[in-house]
């Protein structure tokens, strides 16, 4: 059930104000467009291990940009976005300790 876990959240997001966030123990990762906010939230507490818990997931859809080379424009793919916030008690998440 993990590669399942692995599916649903495909990677972090690491900008200036997400790393501001990670103070209040808020991480934020793009997601499959079809995961629901439980499926989320088991995902996470799946893939980092014991003693991670979630108190909240915020989704949001981001649209993509429309770009443009010269004469031919194109679209950028749509994505989905959860911001996840853990518990008081919950340990962080060792993979964003090493970037602050």
């Amino acid at each position: 059930c993990i590669m399942m876990s692995y599916e649903i959240i495909k990677r972090p997001i690491i900008t200036e104000n997400s790393m501001d966030q990670m103070a209040e123990k808020k991480y934020t990762f793009e997601v499959a467009k079809d995961a629901n906010k439980i499926e989320i939230k088991k995902a996470v507490e799946e893939i980092f291990g014991p003693k991670v818990y979630v108190e909240k997931v915020t989704t949001m859809r981001v649209l993509g940009k429309v770009k443009r080379m010269g004469a031919n424009s194109g679209k950028r793919p749509d994505w989905k976005k959860a911001i996840v916030k853990l518990t008081e008690n919950s340990k962080t998440i060792e993979f964003f300790d090493g970037l602050m």
